[in-house]
């Protein structure tokens, strides 16, 4: 355990370092940046996924908005998971889905 993990007193607060990445996605009207947020756990409730890789814009916004997101045992794993979902849906202009 990596020692910022002994701050956590419970499993259930769920402690994680956050890794921020950004990447340029091609659409219609230029590119656009999506940054990448990766959350390693201390003690994830899957124990085999420790990483959790999520994107902060949504893709596909007109008929079916998707957050991009993917897991992992480490931290490229989850990463490009996330990416490998940003790249499968359009980029398609401002949001319409709710942001959380």
């Amino acid at each position: 355990m990596k020692e910022w993990g002994f701050a956590q007193t419970t499993a259930s607060q769920e402690l994680a370092q956050l890794h921020h990445f950004s990447i340029k996605k091609r659409h219609a009207q230029g590119e656009i940046e999506l940054v990448i947020t990766v959350k390693e756990f201390v003690t994830p409730a899957e124990p085999t996924m420790h990483y959790f890789a999520q994107a902060d814009k949504y893709t596909n916004q007109r008929t079916a908005p998707y957050r991009p997101c993917g897991w992992g045992k480490s931290l490229l794993e989850a990463l490009s998971e996330c990416i490998r979902a940003i790249d499968r849906f359009p980029y398609e202009g401002e949001e319409t889905a709710p942001q959380g």
